[in-house]
């Protein structure tokens, strides 16, 4: 027997759920961080190759090599790869790979303009340039760049000291030059402003997804549910009628088993073959008539898997007939005219009956509630058109009202009495139908009643058969 889960037991569950989705953030984070340190450290390498590369160039291009340059360059190189190293193997974090790294350049262009010529050197405005350009390598942390201001700030002051400028005269360069260092902290600080931005908005897109995940997962539970609740309330409305129908072979059921009881008992023999045989044969029809009852309403009432992509326009109508036949009982019959074969149509088995039954119970009500009462006469219709089938119900009650017309299959809308109607039937057979394709219409027919008209695709796969037989 299948117990449903207690709610310790969906408590676990839901704590399952979260330590898988916690774990894989975590392991998620981790892979991003092993990544944004293979990334830094390749940066770090390819710096120091290209400032060899660039060594290697000036020694062809330049006519004498100072050899204070070669080792400034070659001592830069160096560092960039011992930075490399511990940035990737996770000995040096971030922030502080990316100081070290600004002062490191500080330091050598400071070498370099010095022995170049001081403030004069060609070199001079590398120094303006570093800020900037260590803000672009570093935009997701502020204080490399602040480090590297300073150090800007200083070296420029320390540059002109040495060349014997005096400050009031170097001022106003300080000032400009801080002024524009600024501007990779501002840069930085909005580059970080639009990531936050960027990373929040993408957090907001996510939970509006899972949201969206949700209400739709919902929406087709509540779909399903509110389509067992129409097919229930269907069965309901058959219920009296299911009594009445199986109480009648009952009946002649038993009493078939009481003449044979009493012919035994009495005059101690059976009856003779002939009558004996048309016992039996009364006896069985009416067992299988309860059988097939029983039956249909089992398969109409039970949850369905939803694995069906098609359904067959003649056992529907049978089904359906059948199974109106319950409720009809003495108003009249259904009459089928259909031709013996027709194709299957893009519209599950369950869904069809539902349809067709739906349809067929509407005409029963509509003849009993017509005023003189009336006979029903009910036509369950189908014929074969150009790739489909179109199927109609016709009955010779009242018809439909012009003004309900248009709003014939909305949800919850209802002519009927209350209890006598969910307002969903006609509604849920729309939209049905309308999903595999189809449509569904009424219309009041000339003689009088209503027709309803239903027009369905053929299967693909019933029309590539058709063709190639």
């Amino acid at each position: 027997m299948c117990r449903k889960p207690d709610a310790r037991s969906r408590g676990r569950a839901s704590e399952r759920r979260r330590d898988v989705a916690a774990f894989v953030s975590m392991k998620s984070d981790r892979t991003a961080h092993q990544d944004q340190l293979r990334l830094k450290r390749r940066i770090f390498f390819v710096s120091a190759a290209m400032m060899m590369m660039g060594l290697g160039l000036h020694s062809l291009v330049a006519t004498t090599v100072d050899p204070r340059l070669v080792l400034v360059q070659v001592a830069w190189s160096v560092g960039f790869v011992l930075l490399g190293v511990g940035v990737g193997s996770g000995r040096m974090p971030p922030w502080a790979s990316g100081s070290a790294s600004g002062l490191m350049c500080l330091t050598a262009i400071t070498a370099l303009v010095h022995y170049t010529g001081g403030p004069a050197s060609p070199y001079f405005v590398t120094i303006i340039a570093a800020p900037l350009i260590l803000s672009m390598f570093t935009p997701d942390s502020w204080l490399p760049t602040l480090v590297c201001v300073g150090a800007m700030v200083g070296s420029v002051a320390l540059l002109n000291v040495l060349a014997g400028i005096p400050p009031h005269t170097f001022l106003p360069q300080l000032v400009f030059f801080g002024l524009i260092g600024s501007f990779g902290l501002y840069g930085g600080r909005t580059y970080r402003r639009l990531r936050e931005a960027e990373k929040v908005a993408q957090e907001e897109r996510l939970s509006a997804l899972e949201q969206l995940a949700e209400s739709e997962r919902l929406r087709r539970r509540a779909e399903r549910e509110r389509a067992e609740v129409e097919r229930l309330a269907l069965v309901g409305q058959l219920a009296s009628g299911v009594a009445h129908e199986v109480n009648n072979p009952l009946a002649f059921v038993k009493s078939n088993l009481n003449y044979l009881e009493q012919e035994l008992l009495d005059r101690g023999k059976p009856p003779e073959p002939p009558e004996l045989r048309e016992l039996l044969d009364e006896t069985r029809q009416g067992v299988l008539r309860i059988q097939q009852i029983v039956a249909d309403l089992r398969r109409f009432s039970r949850e369905g898997n939803g694995n069906e992509e098609h359904g067959s326009p003649l056992d529907a109508m049978e089904e359906a007939r059948r199974l109106a036949s319950v409720r009809l009982r003495s108003l009249g019959e259904v009459e089928l005219d259909a031709p013996p074969s027709l194709p299957a149509v893009r519209l599950d088995q369950r869904h069809l009956v539902q349809v067709l039954l739906n349809l067929l119970l509407n005409a029963a009500d509509a003849v009993e509630a017509a005023v003189p009462p009336r006979p029903a006469r009910i036509v369950l219709r189908a014929r074969r058109t150009a790739g489909g089938v179109r199927l109609e119900v016709d009955d010779n009650g009242t018809g439909i009202p012009l003004e309900v017309l248009p709003r014939l299959f909305e949800p919850f809308f209802t002519t009927k009495p209350p209890g006598k109607g969910t307002g969903l039937g006609l509604a849920l057979c729309h939209e049905y139908v309308v999903r595999a394709g189809g449509t569904l219409t009424a219309e009041n027919r000339p003689e009088g009643g209503a027709r309803f008209i239903l027009l369905l695709n053929e299967e693909p796969a019933a029309a590539s058969t058709a063709e190639h037989s």
